[in-house]
């Protein structure tokens, strides 16, 4: 059986530790007690968040017991990392409505059952207490400010025009995570990724300045793809993990969409097949690039892994009525919604022909495209031949009551969405 921290380093996870050697060392002795932590800056974590998730789950499958850390207190005060001005801060009342959230999306990838049963903090239980004055004299005492200064995230923003001491406090607090967490549940390895390198070994020395044990960090690759940008964006904003801000089908479709190039990073990264297995993949991928065979692997995979077996099997058959091999008539409206939400799509005006609503769409440059494209019978509404350009959809055309779907050849779609009657929006 491959060492966790061999199959870490294979799937291109592991950017820094403190200690290699030692971490094994404590890796082969274990099982060990390690924590990540999230914070809760928006009302879902997103899809850059699932390496750590992905690589606590390995973790715990390896016989090892996480700690899930939801930041009820660092969520309110924001950490500087990556950033070029302050963050808005958020009303507790918000910041504890996002907690819950995430606390439950990060219990989905843990198991809360056997000798290593997972447990979920929040780092507020141990801040709510603490005075200005303890925290000061007995945390801040620990602290060198020069050190504190010369940490990259801290430098980038003294050099970009300045830094409060609220954010500028954010490694104590988390530090302090570390330290609690060894007192509370014998932890002794925090993972977290590359950005969170300065942080996470703050509290390593934290640590060892008040306990006198040494601990061990791990930090994670950023995950780029081949051009050098960051995964989980897209033209409409931040791939969620959420699936009323990202929906299971546009998550899915964001997968099945990955280049070439980068599929096999995220296989490694995401997959939990074999190695034998990945490298099948990725040797389908260079043969027979047009299959998409990894990328349809890695989609199903990572869907079901985030949403569930229930939710990629909807977005499997959505896909595939919406290009024509299915019966849109079958398709749910939210997940019709999401599969023409980043389609071309118009709203019908009253009148408006078929012709006149491909071109609409953008499907094709002209009426007269139309037209041309309906007589050599390329053209299709809701997966049937259109036969007459002219024609104007009636009521029982619109999918529960909603969409028309427009297809051209077999690839191209648009959606036309029913007009309000005048008062409604």
């Amino acid at each position: 059986m491959t060492h966790i921290l061999d199959d870490l380093e294979w799937r291109g996870v592991v950017a820094d530790t403190t200690d290699r050697a030692a971490l094994r060392a404590a890796l082969d002795a274990g099982p060990v007690t390690f924590y990540c932590g999230f914070d809760p800056t928006a009302p879902s974590l997103h899809f850059g968040n699932l390496v750590q998730l992905v690589t606590m789950r390995r973790l715990q499958r390896a016989g090892h017991r996480p700690l899930g850390l939801v930041g009820g207190a660092t969520g309110l005060i924001g950490d500087p990392s990556g950033r070029t001005s302050e963050r808005v801060l958020n009303e507790s009342e918000v910041v504890e409505g996002w907690v819950t959230r995430i606390r439950a999306q990060v219990e989905r990838f843990l198991s809360f059952e056997g000798d290593n049963a997972a447990v979920v903090v929040n780092n507020l239980d141990w801040t709510r207490s603490l005075s200005a004055v303890d925290f000061l004299r007995d945390v801040g005492k620990h602290f060198s400010v020069n050190r504190m200064l010369a940490r990259e995230a801290v430098a980038a923003r003294l050099a970009a025009g300045g830094i409060s001491y609220t954010e500028f406090s954010y490694q104590i607090l988390q530090s302090l995570d570390f330290l609690e967490l060894n007192r509370r549940h014998g932890c002794t390895l925090q993972t977290g990724g590359s950005d969170q390198w300065g942080n996470i070994t703050a509290g390593v020395d934290l640590v060892r300045r008040v306990t006198g044990a040494h601990v061990h960090a791990l930090s994670t690759q950023l995950l780029l793809k081949a051009d050098g940008t960051k995964f989980g964006k897209t033209a409409e904003g931040a791939v969620w993990l959420d699936p009323t801000m990202t929906s299971p089908y546009a998550f899915h479709q964001y997968l099945l969409n990955a280049d070439d190039a980068d599929v096999s990073r995220l296989l490694r990264v995401f997959s939990f097949r074999s190695h034998e297995e990945i490298q099948d993949l990725e040797a389908e991928v260079a043969d027979r690039p047009a299959a998409r065979a990894a990328q349809r692997a890695l989609a199903d995979e990572l869907t079901t892994l985030v949403h569930g077996p229930g939710e990629t099997a909807r977005a499997v058959a959505a896909a595939r009525a919406v290009f024509g091999q299915g019966d849109l008539a079958d398709v749910e409206p939210a997940t019709l919604d999401a599969a023409l939400a980043t389609a071309p799509h118009a709203t019908a005006g009253p009148g408006d022909t078929y012709a006149d609503l491909f071109a609409a769409v953008g499907l094709v440059p002209s009426k007269s495209a139309a037209r041309r494209a309906v007589a050599e019978g390329g053209a299709y509404v809701n997966n049937r031949r259109l036969t007459d350009a002219e024609a104007v959809p009636g009521p029982a055309d619109y999918l529960h009551g909603t969409w028309v779907v427009l297809r051209r050849g077999k690839r191209a779609i648009g959606g036309v969405r029913r007009a309000l009657p005048p008062g409604l929006s």
